[in-house]
């Protein structure tokens, strides 16, 4: 077998375990502080536990992305699999608070899984498939996100949270394993220059091409984060004569998820196609019509249905993003690239929910998705001014 394809293989395995596992607990952290004694601002202590993780992976990206240039994208995979699994392990046996809280400092600080296993493929698969290959890998995450909540809750209901978080870490350590011996990095030349991340932040101000990529993703982030606190309590409301509401609520927040395993492969193909500045424009403004779109309905068939339609869309705008970093930054620079890419995914997962929590807070539920929709078709518009702007820019070499 062609060794891409099998790297190909073989992450998607990696990154569908990672997205499981991640999914399989982190939705349950604040029943789990109920557990550990925590019953006085619990909202906020469990908003500080959630968020913290972004804060410490924001600040430790950089650095990684540095290290993967210097010693192989493959390494770091590994050492974010190995530390991700003896992390979740560990919060099996946490008695307080504070040792929860470090626990997910030292998560964010120390994983990484996901955005080396992007690096390596975006590195080490032939240029006419980057697209198809990183869409897979986009499939493998929203597949992984589907099945760890159904996974977690059931090991919590038949045993404890836990049996849930132990399993989740004996379940990432199985790719890790796999990675060790099965992916290859051939595309690889060691970066012997001492570098630092605020040298590497200075090169990339230079790039504008990147940095426009990276601001998209802060922006594409925090719209997607803007909803993740009040979605569920809007499906609920549209959804208030049902006996099933916590089923129902469950299957439409997982929609999106859907729609990126069935579509997400078909946009790679076309991104490989027709390009990837194009293939996020029809995403953005799939995803951002879409979001604003979801206010005209009040019923839940067909909030549902607007719903998979948006992610029919909206499953095309990371793979391209991705894409994007691999086309407008060099191979040396290639990991730092995404080290800063996910400092930049860190930002927006921290400052959407907040943002969200207050505009739901303080203004009507719908507005969320009206702010949703705004930021995906400024994203669009910025990316079409930029590609009409300069079309012989570094995206279209």
């Amino acid at each position: 077998m062609v060794y891409w394809k099998r790297n190909l293989i073989i992450l998607w395995i990696g990154c569908f375990f990672a997205s499981a596992s991640y999914s399989m607990v982190i939705p349950f952290l604040p029943l789990f502080l109920t557990q550990i004694g925590v019953h006085r601002h619990l909202e906020l202590w469990s908003g500080a536990i959630f968020s913290s993780a972004f804060l410490a992976g924001a600040i430790s990206s950089p650095y990684w992305g540095m290290l993967a240039d210097k010693y192989g994208r493959k390494p770091m995979i590994i050492r974010a699999g190995v530390f991700l699994s003896l992390i979740y392990i560990l919060t099996a046996f946490v008695t307080n608070l504070y040792e929860l809280l470090t626990l997910r400092i030292m998560q964010g600080l120390l994983t990484g899984f996901i955005p080396g296993a992007i690096a390596l493929i975006g590195t080490n698969t032939p240029d006419k498939k980057v697209g198809y290959a990183l869409a897979m890998i986009s499939t493998a995450t929203a597949s992984g996100g589907i099945l760890g909540p159904l996974l977690g809750g059931g090991l919590a209901d038949l045993l404890s949270n836990r049996w849930a978080f132990a399993s989740a870490g004996i379940l990432i350590l199985f790719p890790t394993i796999l990675v060790i011996f099965c992916v290859k990095e051939v595309n690889f030349t060691p970066n012997k220059s001492k570098g630092s991340v605020l040298n590497d932040i200075k090169v990339s101000i230079t790039n504008q091409s990147f940095m426009l990529v990276l601001f998209l993703t802060l922006i594409t982030t925090c719209s997607l984060m803007i909803i993740e606190p009040v979605l569920p309590i809007y499906i609920a409301q549209l959804n208030v004569a049902s006996q099933n509401t916590a089923f129902l609520t469950g299957l439409v927040y997982s929609l999106p998820g859907m729609a990126s395993i069935l579509f997400g492969p078909y946009f790679g193909k076309l991104a490989d196609k027709i390009g990837f500045q194009k293939t996020l424009i029809i995403g953005l403004f799939g995803g951002g019509l879409g979001s604003i779109l979801q206010i005209a309905f009040r019923d839940i068939v067909g909030f549902s249905i607007i719903r998979f339609v948006y992610g029919i869309f909206f499953c095309a705008v990371f793979p391209a993003l991705n894409g994007l970093i691999v086309k407008s930054t060099s191979e040396e620079f290639r990991g730092r690239a995404f080290g800063l890419n996910q400092t930049a995914n860190q930002l927006g997962s921290m400052i959407g929910p907040l943002l969200g929590g207050v505009m739901g807070g303080f203004f009507p539920m719908y507005s969320v998705f009206l702010m949703t929709g705004f930021l995906l078709l400024v994203a669009m518009g910025m990316m079409h001014w930029s590609k009409e702007r300069n079309k012989a820019n570094a995206f279209n070499k």
